[in-house]
């Protein structure tokens, strides 16, 4: 017989930054309990089929396989979402996006959204969970990622999102928003992360945005003056060495009030500019 408290001492995963808390999401997950469960009860005795689930698990994780991946679902925000391979994983500091969106516009305003490339729908379905009369319009070039964001947006009952099928902008011709947000790719196609970490499992179309990682930033910025409301926001994601190349070019299609913002690591992470009335 195995106890819980064995059962995460035991547990090897030494190319894993985060060793500790990925044993404890994949036993919980094993057990099908809340990660509170096993600090309330360390001494619960383990069924040989959960052990063994658990046990698959760690195999999987040991290979670099993401605890996202594995589990099929990744907490962002204040949402639990499905994910899966051929879509990123939602990272913490694509919060700030949402938190950006929240703090630009005032709670009562009605506001037509446009996320662009939602993948699971993260940016999306949060900013619609927090602000239910904004109207909010979800676009990925990827079927299966739509069909992913979709599952997610019916799950979650949030019927203020439309999940749409486009090219960036390429299904949007003479629609106009309020705010336009985006994560795009902007991983140099050169990088050596690409073959690091969690990363070397994600779609690389979903990461890699040409030979300095600009491709995907250029093209948005350049067309979404041609979409956005006069007073309204672009706010976009970005590599940790771009931010002064993303202001400039935001300058350079009209853009004012260009801002930069920082992640915990100190690294420029996010940036917005407003197109003036």
């Amino acid at each position: 017989m195995t106890i819980i408290a064995s059962l995460l001492r035991n547990a090897e995963l030494p190319d894993s930054p985060t060793a500790r808390l990925d044993a404890e999401l994949l036993l919980a997950a094993a057990l099908g309990k809340p990660r509170s469960f096993l600090h309330t009860w360390p001494e619960r005795i383990v069924s040989t089929e959960a052990a063994q689930t658990f046990a698959d698990y760690l195999k999987r994780r040991l290979t670099g396989e993401p605890v996202a991946y594995i589990l099929g679902q990744q907490g962002f925000w204040k949402l639990d979402l499905d994910v899966a391979p051929h879509t990123l994983i939602p990272r913490p500091e694509t919060e700030m996006l949402v938190e950006a969106a929240l703090e630009l516009v005032p709670g009562f305003a009605t506001v037509s959204l446009l996320d662009l490339g939602t993948g699971s729908g993260a940016i999306a379905l949060a900013l619609a969970n927090e602000r239910p009369v904004w109207n909010v319009t979800a676009v990925d070039r990827v079927p299966e990622a739509l069909a992913l964001a979709e599952r997610n947006r019916k799950r979650l009952h949030l019927d203020n999102v439309t999940v749409l099928e486009s090219q960036w902008f390429s299904a949007l011709e003479g629609q106009r928003f309020d705010l336009i947000i985006s994560n795009p790719p902007y991983i140099a196609s050169s990088d050596p992360h690409l073959a690091q970490g969690d990363v070397r499992f994600e779609p690389s179309s979903a990461l890699v945005a040409g030979t300095d990682g600009l491709d995907d930033l250029r093209q948005i910025i350049a067309q979404a003056p041609q979409h956005l409301n006069s007073d309204g926001w672009l706010l976009l994601e970005h590599g940790y060495d771009q931010g002064a190349a993303v202001r400039e070019l935001l300058v350079q299609h009209g853009f004012e009030r260009v801002k930069t913002r920082r992640d915990l690591g100190d690294h420029e992470r996010i940036t917005f500019g407003h197109l003036p009335c």
